[in-house]
């Protein structure tokens, strides 16, 4: 036999085998990456009732057909739902100008089917049937394993693949109730405050703008810029009903308005939505935006292909909360409205103990006598000295075997609206107090005053000195 040719050939099932040996390589690399990459959808504003609802029942066609297979491919998915669970002539308000969605509760299990795993509520149609329809909402897609987001459950922590998410829902648009979120407030910044602790990546999804309106307002802009300053790391927007284009404020990804996503208007720009995805990978996230529209003479979603947006990716550096090399593991538990946190405690990466169910207002780690490390945490709680559910100041030690209550306080001097430790000074707490007293109690107050406080090993003590009063108003300002 020729020498070249048992060469060739051995030469060939040599390379065969070096080839085989690669592309295993590369498919296990491939499955590692695939399994250490996290996938986040948001789209737009979702109608379940009206025009889109009598498709779906005329058709007998999924709404979600062709997006079934994008949507179950994430590791989570997020919507707007506009409307409330019940009976239309349960509205309240009648007079109001804005229509009323009234969603059948049989029709919330489409959701999941679709994939999505929780779903927005803080919009201003939750309130279209009051607050009975609101937690009719809130059960119904509890029932169908999909965690609805309101605003008094924020943040909301989900944690994916060792990655600790964060989200919070605001509605800035006058509610059916007369209601609605100011920003800047000392409610936003205690939910990003408590957010920025407990998790890796901050995420705020917001209710905000005026419809129909294709670019952001400068109420919008002013209102990301606040957002991102205070912890924000990416924010979702809807209500305009139409696509505003994505921007980066403040090296952050702001997706000003998503636009519908499964709606009845026939406006032609109302007929197009943005999903936003957000892709996780090696301590980096990066965001982008991909087009749907809506059929001809139909009101189901589908890819429009080749009109994307992507954005530069973007590190992610903010580590958990920990206390005397304990790290701080932040599990949420839907409980009514309310949202409470429970903390897992972590060691070397193992768990060693979780706390109970706690109202967190806000948590941070202090050494508040300059030497021992205390959890300083703003929970709410009712209280015999103001008869009502409202922030208490804790502080707590930290070991291996648990969490202890220090110290339980009921508002310090005065009512408390928000306290913080000093950004200068670890001994010093800051707080902001209602204008009213214990003895003479006025909500209706609007007057605030702010107060230095230092910790003297069994609680506060109020301080005078000019210093900490500079302190404090440098906090709060």
């Amino acid at each position: 036999m020729d020498k070249n040719i048992c060469n060739q050939s051995y030469c060939f099932r040599n390379g065969r085998y070096w080839l085989l040996i690669i592309l295993t390589y590369i498919f296990l690399v491939s499955c590692n990456n695939e399994k250490s990459e996290i996938r986040v959808l948001f789209v737009g504003d979702i109608l379940l009732s009206r025009n889109v609802k009598e498709e779906y029942k005329s058709r007998n066609i999924f709404p979600w057909e062709d997006l079934k297979q994008t949507l179950h491919s994430a590791d989570l998915v997020f919507g707007n739902l506009e409307g409330a669970v019940g009976n239309f002539h349960d509205q309240i308000n009648p007079s109001a100008e804005s229509p009323v969605f009234a969603i059948d509760s049989c029709d919330i299990s489409m959701l999941y089917k679709a994939g999505f795993n929780a779903i927005t509520i803080e919009n201003n149609h939750i309130f279209d049937l009051g607050l009975d329809g609101k937690n009719n909402t809130i059960s119904s897609l509890l029932n169908n394993n999909i965690k609805p987001i309101c605003f008094e459950n924020s943040p909301h922590f989900i944690t994916v693949k060792n990655v600790v998410f964060s989200f919070i829902a605001v509605n800035t648009i006058l509610n059916r109730d007369s209601t609605k979120s100011q920003i800047p407030s000392v409610e936003v910044s205690q939910k990003l405050r408590l957010a920025k602790s407990l998790s890796n990546i901050v995420i705020v999804s917001i209710h905000w703008g005026s419809e129909l309106l294709e670019w952001p307002s400068n109420e919008q802009r002013d209102a990301a810029k606040w957002l991102v300053s205070h912890g924000a790391d990416i924010i979702i927007g809807s209500h305009p009903h139409v696509i505003q284009n994505p921007e980066v404020i403040e090296g952050k990804p702001v997706f000003f308005s998503l636009g519908n996503h499964l709606f009845d208007q026939k406006y032609p720009k109302t007929k197009e939505g943005l999903i936003a995805e957000i892709i996780i990978k090696k301590g980096k996230f990066q965001c982008a935006g991909h087009k749907t529209r809506t059929k001809k003479n139909s009101f189901f979603p589908e890819l429009h292909e080749c009109l994307d947006y992507k954005f530069k990716p973007i590190k992610y550096k903010r580590e958990l909360l920990t206390v005397n090399n304990i790290t701080l593991k932040p599990l949420s538990l839907i409980d009514d409205r309310e949202n409470k946190t429970v903390l897992q405690a972590f060691n070397s990466g193992e768990m060693i103990w979780n706390s109970h169910p706690m109202p967190l207002i806000s948590l941070s780690s202090n050494n508040l006598d300059g030497k021992d490390a205390y959890l300083f945490a703003l929970e709410k709680y009712y209280s015999n000295i103001d008869k009502e559910i409202n922030i208490r100041i804790y502080v707590y030690n930290v070991d291996n075997k648990g969490i202890y209550a220090k110290w339980r306080g009921s508002a310090l001097a005065w009512p408390l609206l928000d306290a913080e430790i000093s950004l200068y000074d670890d001994r010093i707490l800051c707080a902001l107090h209602r204008g009213d007293s214990y003895i003479m109690l006025d909500k209706t107050k609007m007057n605030k005053r702010i107060a230095a406080y230092k910790w003297n090993g069994f609680g506060f003590k109020g301080l005078s000195d000019s210093i900490a009063c500079k302190y404090c108003k440098d906090v709060f300002e």
